[in-house]
């Protein structure tokens, strides 16, 4: 068989580390142990029964089983634009201003490709989500990282970025609440975002898919609220997290008519649009009132609490998170996060992730994924409790 070298975009992307744990898994698999997984970022909770049956009566309509709209299917547009309205008192136009995506994932890998050309700078989060990495490098960008530490509540210090640097930079990634530190941003963060990618001509891509999952009160802004905000940017979010369908792949984007159009280009050539019963059942989920959102947002708060006292036991302090379903939290004894996630999910069964995976000031964390039930969650501590002991 010939061996077909990958392209330079394809030999060059960042180490992604899914696939390691992947196979340190089905490894732990095969010595028998029972998986406990607190990493992957997918809810537990089954969708709405109501969403389900939409998608069942939306299949039998024959007008359904053509090709789709390639921004959109109009009325979801319209419910995004509708939702958006409600929920955060931003005005979007449906035709120019919203695109939907097989899933955020999709949007956020578009973004790149539309905009950037070899050697352009794209500003990651360090530590960040992967995608943001990873869509920087195959369109050829120079990718520069911004840390954000926990001193700063995981926001970024603009101070930090030299003006060398922000003056070639085209975009900027940013992300709250975050993922994998769980901190959460308000309307004064954007606004400072916003007047910054204003000094520097910067487009800003801010990912906040995890807006409705929400503690103690606090309720996520969107980025759009501050002013000006729609001149510099866009919104990615998705229906996965909100109303627990991440298999259903609804993702979409919102803001700056110009950064919408690009993405419709590069969908132009890469995608076709998404099966319209899947988008009708998107609709119905906008514009029901989401009753299980409290309730799923309850149970995550009872997982967090739970977790974060568990840790406490063992010396290991973490603020409770106002967003998001995660727990981002250093390893006892300062181990290197990849060898730690190897040997717990090898000796326990529990899988976590290795903050490694999110970046170089990821090294010596933790995420773990707050989205088994109680019972699980209490056994994966019970067998994680030897490992957290200061050593």
């Amino acid at each position: 068989m010939n061996n077909f070298d990958y392209a330079e975009r394809v030999r060059h992307l960042p180490f992604y580390l899914y696939p390691t744990i992947e196979e340190v898994t089905e490894q732990a698999m095969k010595n028998g142990r029972d998986i406990i997984d607190l990493s992957t970022g997918a809810p537990k909770f089954p969708t709405p029964g109501h969403i389900i049956k939409k998608l069942q009566q939306a299949c039998e309509e024959p007008c359904t089983h053509g090709y789709g709209n390639l921004k959109g299917y109009p009325p979801v547009r319209k419910a995004i634009a509708s939702w958006y309205r409600r929920r955060f008192g931003v005005a979007l136009d449906p035709d120019t201003e919203v695109i939907t995506f097989v899933g955020s994932k999709e949007g956020l890998a578009f973004f790149p490709l539309a905009f950037i050309n070899p050697g352009d700078v794209v500003l990651i989060p360090d530590p960040g989500y992967p995608t943001y990495r990873y869509a920087a490098s195959f369109a050829g960008a120079e990718m520069v990282t911004f840390p954000i530490r926990p001193e700063n509540q995981y926001l970024p210090d603009f101070e930090e970025i030299p003006p060398a640097v922000a003056e070639k930079a085209k975009i900027i990634f940013v992300n709250y609440p975050n993922n994998p530190t769980a901190a959460t941003a308000d309307k004064p963060f954007f606004e400072q975002l916003v007047q910054w990618a204003q000094k520097f001509n910067v487009m800003i891509a801010h990912d906040a898919a995890y807006s409705e999952v929400s503690f103690d009160g606090y309720r996520a802004p969107s980025f759009l609220e501050a002013s000006g905000a729609k001149d510099f940017g866009v919104e990615f979010h998705t229906l996965s997290k909100t109303y627990c369908m991440p298999g259903w792949r609804i993702g979409f984007a919102v803001g700056n008519r110009n950064i919408i159009q690009g993405l419709l280009e590069v969908k132009r050539v890469s995608s076709s649009g998404h099966f319209v019963a899947l988008e009708m059942a998107g609709v119905e989920a906008l514009e029901t009132q989401h009753l299980e959102l409290d309730g799923n947002n309850r149970l995550f708060q009872e997982r967090r609490d739970f977790a974060i006292s568990e840790l406490e036991r063992f010396g290991i302090r973490v603020m409770p998170p106002r967003g998001s379903f995660y727990l981002w939290f250093p390893i006892p004894g300062n181990k290197d996060s990849l060898g730690f996630s190897k040997k717990v999910i090898l000796e326990t069964g529990v899988i976590i992730f290795p903050g490694i995976g999110y970046g170089d000031n990821g090294e010596g964390y933790v995420r773990l994924a707050l989205v088994q039930d109680l019972p699980r969650l209490q056994e994966a501590f019970k067998r994680l409790s030897p490992y957290l002991i200061t050593s």
